[in-house]
């Protein structure tokens, strides 16, 4: 039997400003902390500040467990927290909402303590019952309410109770008033760092009930939302208050069982443009705002603004749909790999630091293989395999958000137009399909079968290649219309490995398959950095985005 660590390593501040200045980044000033790894409650203080903090577009939902978007689970993590946390400087998980774990010897079976003393926004009491009630409502999640994309409970367990046989969850049992078993089917090594993950918060069971959270039933700026995914009600520092279309706030839990931090209201504004973010930075209106561009640098820079940059943990990649004709032929998919000058793409649109991708698995999991296949840009050869594959200039519409930032895609336009201008001088017949992200586009490239490619990418929300290569390519999706038996049974076994070793030769060996097939074209690994007023001296930068602001720390 494992039980789980507790301790945390903690770095100088000077450490931090010496790392980012080799960037041209600043550091907010981290305050001491205490040996839990919580900040003091000297440094903290009684809650009574105001901040307000900018998002580059609207959340599509506040139930955690539904919502596939960051700018939801953005919100969703100041009010509901997880089983296990996420170590602030390493990324590892830590204990959070349980204190501790125990693993099996097969690792099909957790025993987990709770903390004790917790108590839900709606004055129930956090317990095993609680937390059970939620994985049975995981589980038992009607397919109706599934939605297109893939939920993370399906990227973990792979199935719900209607497909019992795919799936590694068995059950949830309490075995006493604060500890609880989790009962799997099959060993799953990442089943602690996926628990840290913002989809598996946990719910008031009370509150699920009253605001039907399965039945999908109101409108909300056309995007179907239960009355619980408008008001979710957690455990975490921060209370749900109200959403006003652009405008969601938040207020301090005062019966937060942690650290309450300074601040007391907390607001979260819509601000689209990025350089409606900057003016409402320097004007005063806003805090603070993620997703820096590389034309905010300078003048953010100017005016005396801290730039705060994370460890890159997201993909960008140019998604094929198979299922349109004639790109279920490999040699059109490697004709587009070709045609694709990488750091050209990274050329004046990314910030210094975003390097080009040749695999899905991102530095920081420390998988990377040497052997997949790099295909270097080389419009002639493009131009051979489109011969040979017999493409003779057939329209392929190709879709691209607009009017948003991510992490994984700072100037979507633009990264468009310069990927459509390698493509065309390749000899590709490219159609421009630009869509409003707030009218669906994740939806849109997940199952529109008019798509011949489109832009997308993946924000990492937990420490595992599955993360990444299970969500991405571990069963057939109508993204990618890719279909590859071995593919999936090779994703299938890595999952389940307990030996290290051999589970990371597993992942790189499933890397070097995806290389030959083509079912999309890794871009970039983006540098993700974020802009906060000189007011703050401390923000939990984390590469997870696992960022709650009760960590955050004023000057005034």
């Amino acid at each position: 039997m494992t039980k789980s660590a507790t301790r945390r390593s903690v770095i100088k501040a000077s450490a931090i400003a010496a790392a980012l200045a080799l960037t041209g980044c600043t550091a907010a000033r981290p305050e001491e902390e205490s040996p839990s790894g919580s900040p003091s409650a000297s440094a903290a203080g009684v809650p009574a500040a105001a901040f307000a903090f900018a998002t580059a577009a609207r959340p599509s939902g506040l139930d955690p467990f539904l919502a596939v978007d960051t700018e939801s689970h953005r919100v969703t993590r100041q009010i509901l927290e997880t089983l296990v946390g996420v170590d602030p400087l390493t990324s590892a998980p830590v204990p959070a909402l349980a204190e501790e774990w125990d693993e099996s010897d097969d690792g099909r079976t957790y025993d987990f303590t709770l903390r004790r003393g917790v108590t839900f926004h709606d004055g129930t009491e956090f317990n095993a019952e609680a937390v059970c009630a939620n994985f049975d409502r995981w589980y038992n999640l009607p397919s109706a309410a599934r939605g297109p994309e893939v939920l993370m409970f399906s990227s973990v367990f792979k199935g719900f109770a209607d497909t019992p046989d795919l799936s590694a969850f068995k059950s949830c049992v309490p075995t006493g008033e604060f500890t609880f078993r989790l009962e799997l089917t099959t060993r799953l090594p990442g089943l602690i760092p996926a628990l840290a993950a913002p989809a598996f918060a946990i719910s008031s069971p009370a509150a699920l009930a009253e605001g039907n959270a399965d039945k999908l039933t109101e409108d909300r700026n056309g995007t179907r939302l239960s009355a619980y995914a408008q008001h979710p009600v957690g455990t975490g520092p921060f209370m749900f208050s109200s959403w006003e279309e652009d405008e969601l706030s938040l207020v301090s839990y005062p019966g937060y069982w942690g650290e309450q931090g300074q601040i007391s209201n907390l607001v979260f504004r819509t601000i689209t443009s990025p350089e409606s973010r900057l003016r409402a930075l320097k004007n005063g209106e806003v805090d603070g705002y993620d997703l820096v561009t590389v034309s905010d640098v300078g003048e953010l820079a100017r005016a005396g603004m801290q730039i705060l940059q994370r460890d890159p943990y997201s993909i960008l990649y140019l998604g094929i749909n198979q299922n349109f004709p004639g790109l279920d032929e490999p040699k059109m998919r490697q004709a587009i790999a070709h045609a694709i000058d990488k750091p050209a793409l990274l050329e004046g649109l990314f910030l210094n630091g975003t390097k080009s991708a040749s695999q899905f698995l991102p530095e920081k999991l420390g998988l990377r293989s040497e052997n997949v296949t790099n295909y270097g840009h080389n419009p002639e050869r493009a131009k051979e395999l489109l011969e040979e594959a017999g493409y003779a200039g057939e329209e392929l519409p190709f879709y691209y958000p607009r009017r948003v930032t991510r992490a994984y895609l700072p100037n979507p336009e633009k990264v468009y137009a310069e990927l459509s201008r390698q493509l065309t001088a390749a000899g590709f017949n490219i159609r421009p399909v630009p869509m409003e992200w707030s009218e669906g586009y994740l939806e849109a490239v997940s199952k529109d079968g008019n798509r011949a490619l489109h832009l997308s990418g993946l924000s990492g929300s937990y420490m595992d290649a599955d993360n990444f290569i299970g969500t991405l390519f571990g069963s057939y999706t109508e993204e990618f219309g890719y279909e590859d038996a071995q593919l999936f049974t090779k994703v299938d076994r890595a999952r389940t490995l307990g030996d290290s070793d051999e589970r990371a030769e597993a992942y790189r060996s499933i890397s070097d398959r995806i290389s030959t097939r083509v079912p999309a074209v890794p871009l970039a690994f983006p540098i993700s950095t974020l802009t906060v007023s000189p007011r703050v001296s401390q923000y939990p930068t984390s590469p997870l985005l696992n960022e709650v602001f009760n960590n955050i720390r004023l000057t005034d």
